[in-house]
């Protein structure tokens, strides 16, 4: 089938590098004596493998028959049997088993074996470097062996983090909002708590006080007398007017009847009893704290001076003696340094109402 003679059986091996020759054949002599150069592949002539691209290493055996079978073409027909050849019609090329048994391996030629495996061996599933670039050495533990995946379950854990983070923050301001608010009321309730204390309290000592100015007051009263009954208030202390020589009314006046009993207001001691000019008939008392008690205008006196009177002990009488309109008593109020004072007012702190 072929237009070439087979060769005989090979006598002489077949060399491949510079010098080598195929004997035994009927080539031309130029293209017989033609030296050839050995292919030996390196790093550079052939692509690196890269990421997950790898080349299939699965073969049969027909791709293998036609591997060994076109290196054998190039070294026998070498390059000026291909010149010739591309003016001559493509004819079937076989070469006779002492050449092909003569071959080398293909899986042991330089760069070309890594290409190849057997065909019962599994494809190499170890991840390629960029699979596992950014793995920790926690993830590694946890059985992850993708970086997506890994980089993804960070993401995840930080997102859930970060969730569990502002659920906290938020519970943790609700809680002190919450027990700012019943600081506050607590707050509140005890300022009013006080307020209420302190008004009662309040209360409480104005009652007290109320209560003891009264007790005192009915003791002075029980202690103090009016100094007669059955009057008529007609002219007050400060009063104004041209029937008194100062311009003004120095006491108070209990208009009565002539011959009513005048009373001594406290225990004393009587400074003096007689004629007094306009005073007509007066009766100086002097009590225990030197308040001096005038009664004057009396028709009649009952007690001598240095006579020692008590509470309510008839000391004379109402009259109209002195410069007067009419019978009444003038009572006057003076101080131990001798200043007078408002009868109303003394008598009503010692519980008196006139």
């Amino acid at each position: 089938m072929a237009s070439n003679r087979p060769a005989p059986e090979a006598s002489v091996p077949v060399r491949f590098g510079p010098g080598s020759r195929l004997a035994g054949t009927d080539l031309a002599d130029g293209e017989a004596n033609r030296d050839w150069e050995e292919w030996n592949p390196t790093a550079e002539s052939i692509r690196p493998v890269r990421g997950k691209h790898r080349v299939a290493k699965q073969r049969n055996a027909l791709a293998r028959s036609s591997t060994v079978l076109g290196v054998g073409v190039i070294a026998a027909v070498g390059a000026g049997g291909i010149a010739s050849a591309q003016d001559k019609p493509a004819v079937s090329i076989s070469l006779p088993d002492a050449l092909s048994d003569n071959l080398p391996d293909a899986k042991s030629l330089p760069g070309v074996g890594s290409f190849m495996s057997d065909g019962d061996k599994k494809t190499d599933e170890t991840p390629s470097p960029l699979t596992t670039a950014g793995l920790t050495a926690a993830d590694t533990q946890q059985g992850t062996t993708d970086s997506g995946e890994a980089l993804r379950a960070r993401i995840l854990q930080q997102a859930e983090q970060q969730q569990a983070e502002a659920d906290a923050a938020q519970k943790a301001s609700v809680e002190k909002a919450a027990a700012e608010k019943a600081a506050a009321e607590a707050r509140k309730q005890q300022t009013d708590a006080e307020k209420k204390a302190a008004e009662a309290k309040r209360k409480a000592e104005e009652e007290a006080e109320r209560k003891a100015e009264q007790e005192r007051l009915e003791k002075l009263a029980a202690s103090f007398s009016l100094p007669t009954s059955s009057y008529t208030l007609t002219s007050t202390f400060g009063q104004a007017g041209s029937m008194w020589s100062s311009g003004q009314h120095t006491g108070l006046d209990f208009a009565a009847p002539t011959g009513t009993p005048t009373k001594a207001v406290h225990s004393g001691t009587v400074k003096s009893a007689g004629w007094s000019g306009s005073y007509g008939y007066r009766v100086v008392l002097e009590l225990d704290d030197g308040t001096e008690i005038w009664y004057a205008h009396l028709s009649s006196m009952t007690v001598g001076a240095g006579q020692k009177v008590t509470t309510g002990e008839t000391i004379g009488r109402v009259g109209a003696t002195g410069n007067v309109t009419g019978p009444h008593l003038h009572l006057e109020v003076h101080t131990a340094g001798g200043s007078g004072i408002d009868p109303m007012s003394w008598l009503s702190s010692k519980g008196l109402t006139p």
